[in-house]
């Protein structure tokens, strides 16, 4: 998506405004290349573009489609091979290496720190974004997943819920990460009482506790498994479920159902009752970085506002700089106000910090989702 005229100018002026005297750091990083790691949609080309033009540094670009993706691969390399990476916040634990180490470094102090939203830097201590005591990853953007569905061919009445994708008018038509619906459906089966979980946050008490809720879940979902439409692992295989596969309905992230509502009106994006699912996703540079200079270049010019705004035009979510909502389009705040509405920010669920045992014994019931 291009970005909006009135970014464009807001960008030029803040370009011809921009002192002439650099800081050393950033003569040093004038030139040469940055290796970037990041989701696939993250860093789209009027921004690889921007950031080019005003830095002199050749962005190195390599994409991944999911958390698992990018920590098997920095572990499969010893943190070696790119300079930043993009891991969700609650992710922060698959970069620590057998020693306790993190394949990431402190976030150096050149790096403007305080453009993050105070908030969120705040948060992001207990959500991962500290390692003893040091901050190692930064807060970038945050979004939700919640309910993406057609209202000409299913429509709903009321407030959505994470039950919806198991009606029988789903059948065979529901798309969703499996990884992702055995948190969302046990919302609502919490909330109905049929599988009690203290709003799924037991999943991460013990790992008896995670196998037992987990288990009544996907044992729950089985029984309706005529529900599953197309599974989905990344930003473009949950559009192509609506578009290509004929799901009607699904349990996706925000970007999905925003981008296909600014296509065709009838497809929705709405928060569920039971708490729409938050997540928060981070920027940090690898310890085995080999263009530090350059990387914190990289790392300044996507914490600007203009960027910001940018890169909410693009992806639809939202970013943590403060200050980049006043550069996003008025399409983009027209969909925020519609979805996030003073109720649902006060009933967000946020994803927490992995322990231990989460991943791999949420893993164990996602193949036997997947293999049904």
């Amino acid at each position: 998506m291009k970005v909006s005229r009135r970014s464009a100018l807001q960008m030029t002026a803040a370009a011809v405004a921009a002192p002439a005297i650099l800081k050393a750091s950033d003569a040093l990083a004038s030139s040469g290349t940055v290796k970037v790691f990041a989701w696939q949609d993250y860093i789209q080309p009027n921004i690889a573009e921007a950031f080019e033009a005003e830095t002199g540094i050749t962005l190195d670009l390599t994409t991944y489609g999911s958390n698992d993706e990018a920590e098997s691969t920095v572990r499969a390399s010893g943190g070696k091979g790119f300079d930043v990476v993009f891991p969700s916040i609650t992710n922060a634990a698959g970069y620590v290496d057998d020693n306790g180490d993190s394949f990431l470094m402190a976030v150096p102090a050149d790096v403007n720190t305080d453009n993050v939203i105070p908030s969120f830097m705040r948060d992001s201590a207990s959500l991962g974004g500290v390692h003893k005591g040091e901050q190692i990853l930064l807060p970038f953007d945050w979004g939700t997943e919640g309910v993406t569905y057609n209202s000409s061919e299913m429509p709903i009445d009321g407030q959505v819920s994470y039950g919806d994708l198991w009606v029988d008018a789903a059948k065979g038509k529901a798309a969703f990460r499996q990884k992702s619906v055995i948190m969302g459906t046990g919302l609502y089966l919490d909330a109905t009482g049929e599988v009690p979980s203290n709003r799924m946050l037991d999943v991460y008490k013990s790992e008896d506790d995670a196998r037992r809720v987990w288990g009544d879940i996907t044992k729950w979902m089985l029984e309706r498994k005529e529900n599953f439409g197309a599974f989905w692992n990344n930003a473009t295989e949950a559009t192509a479920a609506f578009k290509d596969a004929g799901s009607i309905i699904g349990q996706t992230w925000d970007t999905t159902g925003l981008l296909l509502n600014r296509e065709n009106g009838d497809f929705l994006y709405r928060a569920p009752k039971e708490g729409i699912i938050t997540w928060l996703d981070s920027f940090g540079i690898l310890k085995g970085a080999e263009n530090k200079d350059q990387a914190v270049a990289f790392m300044n010019f996507m914490l600007k506002p203009e960027t910001g705004g940018m890169f909410a035009n693009n992806t639809g979510y939202n970013s943590a700089v403060q200050g980049a909502a006043d550069y996003a389009s008025d399409e983009f705040k027209a969909q925020f106000n519609e979805v996030y509405t003073a109720d649902v920010l006060g009933n967000m669920w946020w994803w927490q910090a992995d322990t231990p045992f989460f991943a791999p014994v949420r893993n164990e019931f996602v193949e036997i989702i997947t293999n049904a």
